[in-house]
């Protein structure tokens, strides 16, 4: 007890966390395994897992750097596709499944990580709604790209095409006969071997909450959370804005990365219009309502708002309306000191000639 007590406040609430995900996971395992889940539940726990990865990853940017990013379904539909390239090429190589599905998530983090230092390097040096109108576009061209992609494998390895014209077909990689198409453009991967479970998705989510609040605690978070709350301050006092932005930006875009590839790996097939606009603002919806900088807020969010559209099925038409109801009653709910420091950052600000007089 003693020892428990010295501990700090923030420590206590990480291990708070923790343990409040494991007791989460562990009653919906006994749930599961009791048949007290239905079949529509059950198949939402493997997505539900990768959204609240999604919603702690874009807190990292949003609520932690305080940057407003819109492509984050980009890095998810990068990590999607290429863990699914992955864990289908690998098939003969490594026949264990759990062995393909972390290959398949590290190769979606790593990839991922590549786009997002890629697009961090230019993207990070603009502000406000510029940043986010160019964030907004990289996720359009990432799918335009997907769409263009075709990939087969055979024992001659991987076998890569751009449709850009339109004309290609799988038959002009050039694979043996018993070659196996992955990515066939627009009608994106089919045919993949469902490796993703419950337990992959626990995983990944405590592995997200390890990496994001140990990241938050250290001395770079510190730097970041100074970034967003006085640049020009931080930048006085020598902390390098460009490195500490990039480090929150590109660990970001892995842990959606990794989500991704979870999510690619839970259907026999995946279109690159899931990872549109839409995708992206759903799980800043997540992150808002969850609160700006609150990691136990976005999984609540998360887990509590991708259910509700399916158990408000029963409304049928009228679903999508109670739904969007429901989103502005819990709004109203938080009193809004969060939607009115996330919205206060880009109304323009007096200048200090005209405060001084």
């Amino acid at each position: 007890m003693k020892k428990l007590k010295s501990l700090k406040t923030t420590t206590k609430v990480d291990f708070a966390t923790y343990l409040g995900v494991i007791a989460a996971f562990a009653i919906v395992s006994l749930l599961k395994n009791g048949g007290f889940l239905n079949r529509s539940l059950t198949g939402m726990l493997v997505p539900i897992c990768c959204y609240i990865v999604m919603a702690v990853s874009l807190n990292l940017t949003v609520g932690i750097l305080g940057e407003l990013s819109l492509g984050h379904a980009g890095f998810m539909s990068v990590g999607a596709f290429s863990g699914v390239i992955a864990a289908m090429s690998l098939q003969n190589a490594v026949p264990l499944g759990w062995a393909r599905l972390v290959i398949a998530l590290a190769a979606g983090a790593a990839f991922a990580a590549l786009a997002g230092f890629i697009v961090g390097v230019p993207v990070l040096r603009l502000r406000g709604d510029y940043l986010a109108i160019v964030t907004l576009a990289f996720g359009e061209i990432i799918k335009e790209l997907i769409n263009c992609l075709l990939v087969g494998c055979d024992e001659n390895g991987l076998h890569i095409a751009f449709n850009i014209s339109g004309t290609l077909t799988i038959d002009d990689l050039g694979m043996s006969p018993g070659g196996t198409a992955i990515i066939k453009g627009a009608q994106g991967a089919t045919g993949t071997e469902k490796l993703a479970s419950f337990g992959a998705g626990f995983i990944l989510v405590m592995l997200t909450l390890v990496i994001v609040l140990n990241l938050v605690r250290s001395r770079a978070g510190r730097a970041v959370m100074a970034i967003r709350d006085n640049r020009i301050a931080a930048e006085s006092i020598g902390v390098n804005i460009t490195k500490y932005k990039m480090i929150a930006f590109i660990t970001s875009a892995a842990l959606a990365g990794a989500a991704g590839a979870l999510y690619g790996l839970n259907y026999s097939s995946l279109a690159a219009s899931k990872f549109d606009f839409n995708t992206s603002i759903l799980v800043l919806v997540y992150v808002v309502l969850g609160g700006l900088g609150n990691i136990w807020g976005s999984i609540i969010a998360a887990a509590v708002l991708y259910i509700l559209p399916e158990a408000l099925r029963q409304f049928s038409d009228y679903r999508m309306l109670v739904y969007a109801i429901v989103l502005i009653l819990v709004m109203l709910a938080t009193n809004n000191p969060t939607i009115k420091n996330f919205l206060g950052r880009f109304k323009p600000r007096r200048s200090h000639r005209k405060e001084a007089a």
